[in-house]
């Protein structure tokens, strides 16, 4: 049982949003990801965002914090700090949490765990609604393989999320705390090993997900992989499962990678969420990084307001809604199940009023 609707989407919570949208409302954003680091310790092999290059530059802390700040007001409700790089690189990590948390916007973490050590853990756990560690590989020698780092980075970051644990259950906080592994057919005949680990140290989930090609990445070395028995591996892990551990394998999102096409033309996810670089440029979608289509300004030189409100983002929605063809978009972007939805609002099928 998928109790985050993980393998969903929860726009459909948001329906005065979705409502002032389809009226032609300007809305601001439900989430955002935030990259507030270029850089990262590791190099997978199935890095999709290889072609920025890992460069060394981290979001201002000063200017973020007034972002953060005005974007709660705005109405922003949550925001997931990953992005290009390894986001607990960031030295004021632990403060922008803190600042996006007390301005109303609920916050997590996508990280590869390797420093999230008992100081980072004290400085987020608090403020944070979930941290998911992405751990590739069921032991340290293939770990290292994927993840292209120090066999023991593997049992680092085992021994932080079983320290998160413990400092979670100490201050009793609400933090969902997870793992997620892609799988790669490098990987398939260790995700049981994962996820008995997982258990035992005290996860509430592992994610079991696809691969997802991205247009612009360095490597199409997974392009062609396909995951004809998603259902088997599901049966197989379902003795996995406990009372307070569940193992999530995304068999929907399995089945759209083996489909290989979208069930739309149009992307009209774009107002619902966003995304800022490490360099501060606010961006349409993370798919489109380095694409000045999809950039609408920088918050290092105007408001965040104002960058949602200007020209650059107006024409930008224009061009999509004329000109774009979201079959050319990557297959499971992060918005495709919102796009779905939205799809089957602007063309309801025939007989709506028999429900």
């Amino acid at each position: 049982m998928d109790k985050y609707k993980i393998d969903g989407h929860k726009l459909n919570y948001h329906l005065s949003r979705v409502t002032r949208w389809f009226n032609g409302e300007t809305i601001y954003p439900i989430y955002m990801e935030l990259s507030p680091s270029g850089m990262c310790n590791h190099r997978c092999t199935f890095c999709a965002l290889d072609f920025m290059g890992y460069k060394k530059r981290f979001l201002d802390t000063d200017c973020m914090l007034e972002r953060l700040i005005e974007m709660g007001k705005l109405g922003l409700k949550s925001v997931m700090f990953g992005g290009e790089g390894e986001p607990l690189l960031h030295r004021d990590i632990g403060l922008l949490t803190k600042t996006a948390k007390d301005s109303g916007i609920d916050t997590a973490f996508t990280t590869n765990g390797v420093f999230l050590d008992e100081e980072k853990s004290e400085n987020i756990l608090p403020y944070c609604e979930w941290i998911k560690v992405s751990i590739n590989a069921g032991t340290a020698a293939n770990y290292a393989k994927i993840h292209r780092t120090k066999p023991t980075d593997f049992e680092k970051v085992i021994a932080n999320l079983r320290s998160a644990v413990k400092h979670r259950n100490s201050i009793k906080s609400s933090c969902v705390l997870g793992m997620q592994i892609l799988l790669l057919p490098e990987n398939r005949h260790e995700i049981k090993i994962l996820a008995e680990i997982a258990a035992d140290i005290g996860m509430d989930y592992l994610i079991v997900k696809p691969f997802s090609q991205h247009p612009a990445s360095k490597s199409s070395r997974y392009q062609d992989v396909r995951y004809d028995d998603a259902e088997t591996l599901c049966q197989e892990l379902t003795a996995c499962n406990t009372g307070s551990f569940r193992v999530i394998v995304r068999t929907n999102t399995m089945a759209r990678w083996n489909e290989k096409k979208h069930g739309y033309s149009r992307c009209r996810a774009l107002p619902f969420w966003s995304y800022i670089d490490s360099a501060g440029n606010v961006w349409g979608c993370s798919m489109y990084l380095n694409d000045d289509r999809f950039l609408y300004g920088n918050i290092n030189h105007n408001s965040f307001q104002k960058i949602w409100e200007g020209d650059k983002r107006r024409l930008s929605l224009d061009w999509l809604e004329r000109q774009f063809n979201a079959n050319s978009c990557r297959i499971n972007c992060r918005m495709d199940k919102i796009n779905q939805y939205l799809s089957d609002l602007k063309n309801p099928p025939r007989h709506i009023n028999f429900i």
